[in-house]
Order: C-alpha cells, then sequence, then structure tokens
C-alpha cells in the first residue's frame, strides 16, 4: 500500500493552516547574517529581515544536508514508502540537486522531486494542488503524471521596488539591471519555464504604471481562461490589498487567495516593494 508523503522548501510560501491540512514538509533555508544564522520562516521573519536590511543584507543558504537526511529518516520510520518532493526553481537555487542527493541516500523511500522551475506562489500552487490529489487519494504514478500540466497552468508574475537586490543575490537573470534603474524602469518579471530563471515580461516606468501593467496582464491571461488567483507582497501591503480588491472586479476570476508577505529567503533577493500574482487556470 502506498503511503506518500509531501515535501517542499520555505521559498514555497504555504502558509502555516495549509501546511498542517496537507501534512506538508518544509525544509527551511538558511539566513545568514554576520553574527547568527537562522532558520528560514521558523526563528526570523520577514519583517525582521526588512527591518535590518538598512543595516545589513544576509546572505542565504540551502536547508542543511542534516536537516534534509532527519526529514527522509523521519518519513521513513512513520511508514512512509513514497515521497513528492516540490523544489524552488532550479535556475535560482541548488536546492532541487540536494534533495535529490538526500533522496538517493533513503531508498526505501521512493521519491519523486520535481523542480518548480518557479518561486513563492508559482511554487507553492504546485505544492498544494499534489497535497490536494494525496489526500484525494490518487496514486503516486497519476501525481507524477499530473505535476507538468499544474506547471503550463499556472502564470507567476511580479513586480520589485528595486532591482538592487537582485542583483546583488546573483537573481538578476535575463533581467536588464542598472540602466533600468536610472531610467525608473519597473519591469514585470516572470520565470521561464523551461529554464526557471527570471526574465522581463514587460518594461514600465514608474511604480504606480508597473501595477496598472500587472492588472493588465490579469486581464489578459483571464479573458479567455477562468482562473484563481494567488497574491504575495514584500513589504507592500497597502499596495497588495488594493491589487487584491481589484483583481476581484475581473470576471473570471474565481478567487482571490491573499497570502501575506513573501518568506525571508525570498525577502532577501527581492528586496522591498514586491507585489507577486500567480495565476493558475482551471
Amino acid at each position: 500500500m502506498e503511503k506518500i508523503a509531501l515535501i517542499t522548501d520555505s521559498a514555497s510560501d504555504v502558509p502555516s493552516d495549509l501546511i498542517k491540512e496537507y501534512d506538508i514538509n518544509v525544509l527551511p533555508f538558511r539566513i545568514l547574517y554576520k553574527d547568527r544564522d537562522y532558520k528560514d520562516g521558523i526563528d526570523i521573519t520577514p519583517e525582521q529581515v526588512y527591518k535590518n536590511m538598512v543595516n545589513e543584507v544576509p546572505k542565504t543558504s540551502l536547508p542543511s544536508l542534516d536537516d534534509m537526511d532527519k526529514l527522509f529518516q523521519r518519513l521513513e520510520n512513520e511508514g512512509y514508502n513514497k515521497a513528492i518532493a516540490v523544489t524552488l526553481s532550479s535556475g535560482l537555487s541548488g536546492i532541487y540537486n540536494a534533495v535529490k542527493i538526500a533522496a538517493e541516500n533513503h531508498p526505501n523511500i521512493e521519491t519523486f522531486i520535481w523542480d518548480s522551475r518557479s518561486i513563492s506562489v508559482g511554487e507553492g500552487v504546485v505544492v498544494l494542488e499534489c497535497g490536494k490529489l494525496i489526500k484525494n487519494g490518487k496514486s503516486f504514478q497519476e501525481i507524477k503524471d499530473y505535476i507538468p500540466t499544474i506547471l503550463q497552468k499556472s502564470n507567476l508574475f511580479f513586480v520589485v521596488g528595486t532591482l538592487e537586490y537582485l542583483k546583488k543575490g546573483g537573481r538578476i537573470g535575463k533581467v536588464a539591471g542598472t540602466i533600468a534603474e536610472l531610467l525608473d524602469i519597473k519591469p514585470i518579471i516572470s520565470p521561464d519555464k523551461n529554464d526557471g530563471k527570471y526574465y522581463t515580461y514587460a518594461k514600465i516606468r514608474g511604480r504606480k504604471k508597473s501595477l496598472n501593467k500587472l492588472f493588465e496582464i490579469a486581464e489578459e491571461v483571464t479573458k479567455a481562461k477562468k482562473c484563481r488567483a494567488f497574491l504575495m507582497h514584500g513589504n507592500s501591503l497597502e499596495e497588495a490589498l488594493e491589487f487584491a480588491n481589484k483583481l476581484k472586479t475581473l470576471p473570471n476570476i474565481l478567487s482571490v487567495y491573499f497570502g501575506g508577505n513573501i518568506s525571508p529567503v525570498a525577502g532577501v533577493h527581492s528586496g522591498p516593494g514586491l507585489v507577486g500574482l500567480c495565476l493558475l487556470e482551471e
């Protein structure tokens, strides 16, 4: 009999109530300051990261190999013989390969590792869809076969307050940096579904126009398709709430999930000012 575990990392931004509902195992990234290390979302909050950015922009690191090994050992002890692991994009992090190595050390659990080629709610929607499938009694093979469809049905877009932090963290991908900042260009950024690296979906000058463009993109995507919307922000609560209310006016938006602040590890690289939108086609 199959007993399927569900694993992800803290960059997926799955809220605590849904982690509990779908019994999701979350591997925390690490936030590294000069004087101390923190586990992402466990002993440091996004608010603390943003507040301290004027003093120090921390580095980030993968979940420890020890944490991964302990997780697989616990799952094995609890009788799990299958696992679905959904990770942050391999175009942005080494987590996919790290989980692969950890899984190979535990051959008693057959593990399928999916590179989400996304981040935050773009990664999180895959995790939640898998959670529903497990809860509904779908087989390991059925879930494996369906996961690529979720990627094709999901559309993630975000705008940041400044490109400074993406540049510092080396996560700029195919997004133009310095010149864009000088011209006050606020690109709409999206992860490429092939390699998971960031690219510029649209270029707009000024903050207000960039948020208006993000809304236009939502209108465009939902013109012919019904979608569920998932929203996150990086220290931009008022703008994100206003955006969420606008989204609710679109006829093909079935629901709007407002997830709050992105995880500390994502916040380190995007900086304050992020508004992110994932549209999952029905």
